[in-house]
């Protein structure tokens, strides 16, 4: 029986089995952006391939590159966390719909300590990284974990030195519930970052590989990369008071009550979301096409990867604790947005 942790380590092998079907293939299907859903694109790449012998070259980027790429019309779609807003998607004449959707995880290196044992709150969580709680023994931490012996270990925050829609994701949260936060940094792909003791690291991959080497790091990476790295999370408090941990069902929960034909291009925020079993940093990941592509089969390609993705590719997203998009909305993208593209 293959397990959540031996898919979870087969990413790597599928990613790079991945970028060698790319480019042995011409007709591949190209695509470039957001690192969040790397994971699961692999491994739809993969079933994918053995199903109609197609593959996908897909380059972990970051949303930044991704929006950059697709504009350059280096690629047939791109992908990002940090959806454009619908006067962009206009001008560029380009439709965007959610793929997956996942979580944001505040992460730690901290011994002694399980996955999950320490809990913030969100007004707390933006100070620490805004650098003003430098120490893990502070007595607001300690007050959010009591019985629990804090080391005096420096606070060293890590974040993303790429832009990304992750970073947008985290900020947008912060920004959500600390005004501090929203007064003196904001929300952005990349921001400048307050903290005196901080590390940028490119993509998830390395915010992660940065967290996992420095002592009494903190940081932020999408789950996938949580399970992966086997890597220490933090509790947080919902828009209910309620604590959560990280996985499918409290992403799912976030995501119940999305309205999302409400904003154009889909670019729903799914920040503090109400529901007691909400995660409070959920997210979708969106996909960038043209409406007039220049390659019309290469874009048709790309949709009937997604499409094969929206009814068969389930099973491998919720292996890797994304949350597939319901049948229901699935259908409403087909109908609503695709339709848009030229054929």
């Amino acid at each position: 029986m293959i397990t959540k942790r031996s898919l979870l380590k087969s990413v790597a092998a599928a990613a790079l089995a991945t970028m060698a079907i790319g480019t042995a293939f011409a007709a591949d299907i190209t695509g470039a952006g957001a690192t969040f859903p790397f994971p699961v694109y692999a491994k739809w790449a993969e079933a994918y391939k053995k199903d109609t012998g197609v593959g996908l070259n897909y380059q972990s980027i970051g949303s930044s590159g991704g929006i950059k790429q697709i504009r350059a019309k280096t690629v047939t779609f791109g992908a990002t966390d940090a959806p454009l807003p619908g006067a962009d998607l206009d001008k560029d004449g380009m439709i965007q719909f959610p793929a997956i959707i996942g979580g944001t995880v505040p992460v730690v290196n901290l011994e002694g300590f399980k996955p999950g044992e320490l809990r913030v709150t969100g007004p707390v969580l933006a100070e620490m990284f805004m650098g003003t709680i430098s120490k893990w023994n502070d007595p607001k931490l300690a007050a959010l974990n009591p019985g629990k012996k804090l080391p005096e270990d420096n606070i060293t925050v890590v974040h993303r030195a790429d832009g990304s829609g992750t970073t947008f994701n985290f900020t947008d949260y912060l920004t959500a519930v600390s005004k501090p936060w929203a007064d003196s940094v904001g929300k952005g792909p990349a921001v400048k970052w307050p903290a005196a003791s901080s590390v940028g690291g490119k993509g998830n991959e390395g915010v992660a590989a940065n967290i996992t080497r420095i002592k009494g790091a903190i940081g932020y990476v999408e789950y996938a990369y949580v399970k992966k790295n086997n890597m220490n999370f933090l509790q947080l408090q919902n828009a209910d008071g309620k604590y959560v941990s990280p996985d499918d069902t409290t992403f799912a929960a976030a995501a119940a009550g999305a309205d999302w034909f409400s904003v154009p291009g889909m670019g729903v925020s799914m920040v503090n979301a109400k529901g007691a079993s909400s995660w409070p940093i959920s997210t979708a990941s969106f996909i960038l096409m043209y409406k007039q592509p220049q390659d019309k089969a290469a874009s048709a390609e790309a949709l009937k990867f997604f499409d094969w993705a929206f009814s068969k590719g389930k099973t491998l997203a919720t292996e890797l604790d994304y949350v597939p998009l319901p049948d229901a909305l699935t259908a409403q993208i087909r109908s609503k947005v695709w339709n848009q593209v030229a054929k």
